[in-house]
């Protein structure tokens, strides 16, 4: 959140880039064109664009009083489909302590994927003003978004902190078996630095990334609400059948795999087999080994970005065997 001391630093600055004032209220096309503009961060500063709404061109404030009403007017720039890919924002209300009013504040972030459009249009900041890209910076908008694509582990988790790891896995668990000894000796990096160079986390953005939360989260559901297992043995063939049992696995991918594994010892079962008139064995309803692999298989290799959890189904048909469906 910004602090009433930055904000009057931004008033008083009328040549930045990174700010733009208006005492209008309802223009939202305006705003819009401000927030996708400052999403595109043309200059490449990396820094948040800054749309104060009550205050003049100048920097004076015109002692408007901010509601609710204009604050969700402002807020729902973000996803009323006019601007695409959808801006990161923040919006507050800061009371002026010199009693000359409100200033309502929209913190536009730089977009990981520009360029970013305002009803198909390309905004960009030339210095202090705003105007529609030409082809040629449209070009190196587009050649950043190349640059910074990213599979979805590798991106940042917006809205995650550090304290979202569990950093204990992490250094007693993880780094002894990624890093070698004499490497983790020597250095002295802070944990973020030693996290990020295994992209578990996003320094620009201070924030963990998807691979961090999958390995190391402390709750990982908080951000990946399907990213569990779920096991359910039915009485028939069909899911409409009795439910003899249910079992949910989730936590981080260690946890998950552990705990995965335990459970395929149990969930198998044996049955006896007649080798003889006078001879019987018992025989694995499954191979327990290939029933791992294929549960190792499905955490492994899953998409996160699926709203689906994982799926492992065990059907019975009244016969002596039994079927298994993933």
């Amino acid at each position: 959140m910004i602090t009433e001391a930055e904000l009057l630093a931004l008033l008083r600055d009328p040549e930045s880039y990174r700010v733009e004032r208006t005492v209008s209220t309802t223009d939202t096309a305006k705003f819009s064109q401000a927030v996708c503009a400052f999403s595109n961060d043309m200059p490449g500063s990396r820094l948040p664009g800054y749309l104060l709404v009550g205050a003049s061109d100048k920097g004076d404030p015109s002692g408007l009083k901010v509601t609710d009403a204009i604050l969700q007017n402002l807020a729902a720039l973000a996803s009323d489909g006019n601007i695409l890919p959808s801006p990161a924002i923040v919006v507050e209300k800061v009371t002026l302590s010199s009693g000359e009013g409100d200033i309502a504040v929209v913190e536009v972030q730089p977009s990981p994927l520009p360029p970013v459009r305002f009803r198909g249009q390309t905004w960009i900041r030339r210095g202090p003003r705003r105007a529609i890209a030409s082809d040629a910076e449209e070009s190196i908008l587009i050649e950043r978004r190349t640059a910074a694509a990213r599979t979805f582990d590798a991106q940042p988790c917006a809205g995650a902190d550090l304290h979202e790891l569990a950093l204990s896995l992490f250094t007693n668990t993880y780094r002894p078996l990624a890093v070698d000894a004499e490497t983790i000796a020597e250095s002295h990096r802070p944990v973020e630095h030693q996290l990020a160079a295994l992209r578990f986390f996003d320094l620009p953005r201070n924030c963990p990334t998807y691979a961090g939360l999958i390995v190391l989260g402390k709750d990982v559901l908080r951000w990946l609400p399907n990213s569990y297992v779920q096991f359910v043995r039915y009485g028939g063939i069909t899911l409409a059948d009795e439910v003899h049992s249910e079992n949910e696995f989730r936590g981080d991918l260690l946890t998950l795999v552990r705990d995965l594994s335990a459970f395929v010892k149990l969930m198998v079962g044996t049955r006896p087999v007649r080798v003889s008139a006078l001879e019987e064995r018992r025989v694995a309803d499954y191979p327990e080994t290939a029933v791992r692999e294929l549960l190792m298989n499905a955490v492994l290799h899953r998409s996160y970005e699926l709203p689906a959890p994982i799926r492992f189904y065990e059907f019975s048909d009244a016969r002596p065997d039994t079927s298994l469906t993933l």
